[in-house]
């Protein structure tokens, strides 16, 4: 595969998910970081973006629910450079009915080569790391050469 790069902005397009054994855990990490989740664009799916919302005050854009096609909302966004990190509080010891869409959602996350963080303590120090407030340079796939070479 072949790469090129992308530039994300200081101000970022961040994710936030949770499974359900995690939203308070989310919520409360957000209510820690508030002040500096405030100076960038956020979505999350449908319980954890609207729980966080009205919790935090934050301007959260929810999508819908996770097992209602949420997951593979923010994974196309993802696809379309849209999103720019996920924080997304995985819960890998409760299976879940959507975890197709789960995989789908953290495959798509690395194929785009996007900060993720899947826990607290990851999440902890992507927010206090020079991506989440500069201006970066990430290497993503080269779609349009990959495109190219499979239509030969």
């Amino acid at each position: 595969m072949q790469f090129t790069t992308r530039t994300l902005k200081a101000k970022k397009n961040i994710a936030l998910v949770a499974h359900d054994h995690l939203k308070t855990a989310l919520l409360n990490w957000c209510k820690s970081n508030k002040e500096e989740l405030s100076h960038h664009h956020l979505c999350g799916t449908g319980t954890t973006g609207t729980l966080i919302k009205n919790e935090t005050g934050l301007e959260v854009k929810a999508m819908l629910s996770g097992p209602m096609g949420g997951d593979q909302q923010i994974g196309a966004l993802i696809a379309e450079g849209k999103i720019d990190i996920l924080i997304f509080f995985w819960d890998p010891l409760n299976a879940v009915p959507h975890d197709p869409d789960v995989k789908a959602l953290l495959r798509l996350a690395t194929v785009w080569n996007i900060p993720v963080a899947t826990n607290q303590a990851t999440a902890n120090a992507l927010v206090q790391s020079q991506i989440f407030t500069n201006e970066v340079t990430i290497d993503i796939p080269d779609y349009q050469r990959y495109l190219a070479e499979r239509v030969k």
